[in-house]
């Protein structure tokens, strides 16, 4: 996550409401892969609103929508 962020579209703004300490962004057009053993630290909770704009950004960055 990025605490910076251009609003564009592949794009998700997140902060306070899923459980951070400050406001993020989350990149879907800078991707990058990791291990299920490199997530050691539960940071948050995104919600069903929050995942459809997830969900929508991440299929504009991936270009399939």
């Amino acid at each position: 996550m990025f605490t910076n962020g251009d609003g564009i579209s592949t794009q998700v703004a997140v902060g306070v409401d899923e459980g951070l300490k400050h406001d993020s962004w989350i990149m879907c057009d800078n991707l990058r892969s990791l291990r299920k053993t490199d997530l050691t630290q539960f940071v948050g909770t995104i919600s069903g609103t929050k995942l459809a704009e997830l969900d929508r950004a991440l299929r504009i960055a991936l270009g399939v929508e």
